[in-house]
């Protein structure tokens, strides 16, 4: 006998929600609820076109029940919550996106879900587990794909309860019977400060030049090269012109690198003050040199064009994660007194971006 669908609600409907919507419904295992916000309208009339390598094309897809709110889809009781927006508490708080599902009547009425976080950043959680626990009805679970249980104050746990691992293991069945590539870890916090390297250092350095990575690692042309110059500019389509060699290029290593490679150290610093081991299954040394040098290998190829997720939301006027890709790591370090200036002055910068983004946004609602 076939164990009953899992109730799965998710909440924000951009890519990444669309596509774990999909594997979700595709697994078999769950009948989905999808919040659709901003875009709830254009999502009930032509659902959702994928084209995928990996799922193939479908046109007007939808869930098994699309609603324009998360008070819309309180209506019943759910396994687990996915949560797919970007985690910006600055702007809005996580607790405050799921306020129904943690207020009256619906917390007097039906036990809490698993909440799954999907975000970038460091301590993405601890608003939404400071939340549930102040409802009183037991210890909050919230999971992260790499699939991990959320311990606040806690780094070094490295052994799963039973209970834990049932979690885990239930929803990476889910995941992977809908065609997802998940990975069940003991402990998540060193996974994710890890994965935030790459984005403290490369993110912040894109989205500050407004250039994309490449341009770290790219040589110039030699002296005296020519490069056609685009039409409707200074000459015609196809025209050519000499390049203007820089003195200064030879720096950017010197510099750019050398002060990205400041940064990813100081990080270092913060996760051993947090307690990873200088080990494979901790927070290896080696990491600093090695996401410099695969940075460089992926990027360095002739046509990457990859825009990083902030330098992204920067151009399009959108706010931007600052917040929980490095301002949290500035907290954690001045807690723990560890010295961290090259960060510091990537959050100190990012901040006055963040503050022009909200501005121009604002006096675009203005004038609408």
């Amino acid at each position: 006998m076939a164990a009953p669908l899992k109730e799965v609600l998710l909440v924000g409907y951009g890519g990444v929600g669309a596509i774990y919507s999909l594997i979700l419904k595709r697994s078999g295992l769950a009948r989905v609820t999808v919040a659709a916000r901003s875009n709830y309208a254009l999502a009930n009339s032509e659902g959702m076109h994928f084209k995928s390598q990996k799922y193939g094309e479908i046109t007007g897809w939808k869930p098994d029940r699309l609603v324009s709110s998360v008070a819309a889809a309180a209506d019943q009781t759910y396994s687990y919550v996915f949560l797919t927006t970007k985690c910006i508490p600055d702007i809005i708080k996580t607790p405050a996106l799921v306020a129904p599902l943690l207020s009256a009547p619906y917390a007097d009425e039906h036990r809490q879900p698993v909440y799954v976080l999907m975000q970038n950043g460091i301590n993405v959680e601890k608003d939404l587990y400071d939340a549930v626990k102040a409802l009183g009805k037991g210890e909050p679970r919230i999971d992260r794909v790499t699939l991990g249980i959320y311990r606040p104050h806690d780094f070094t746990t490295t052994t799963n309860t039973p209970a834990e691992q049932a979690i885990l293991d239930d929803i990476a069945a889910m995941l992977s019977a809908g065609g997802s590539t998940v990975d069940v870890v003991p402990e998540i916090q060193r996974k994710k400060f890890a994965k935030n390297f790459w984005n403290v250092g490369f993110s912040s350095f894109a989205t500050l030049t407004g250039y994309t990575v490449p341009a770290l690692f790219r040589p110039p042309p030699r002296e005296g090269e020519v490069y056609a110059r685009p039409g409707g500019q200074a000459g015609e389509q196809g025209q050519s012109a000499p390049y203007v060699f820089p003195k200064t290029a030879d720096k950017i290593s010197e510099y750019a690198i050398e002060g990205l490679r400041g940064v990813l150290r100081e990080l270092v610093d913060v996760g051993r003050a947090l307690g990873f081991p200088d080990s494979d299954d901790g927070l290896p040394s080696s990491l600093v040199d090695s996401t410099i040098e695969n940075t460089r290998k992926v990027q360095s190829a002739p046509h990457m064009a990859h825009i990083p997720s902030m330098l992204l939301d920067a151009q399009k006027g959108y706010p931007i994660e600052v917040e929980a890709i490095v301002g949290e790591v500035v907290r954690m370090a001045r807690e723990r007194g560890v010295q961290v200036p090259r960060v510091e002055l990537l959050y100190a910068l990012l901040l006055v971006k963040q503050n022009q983004i909200l501005r121009e946004q604002a006096e675009k609602s203005g004038r609408s």
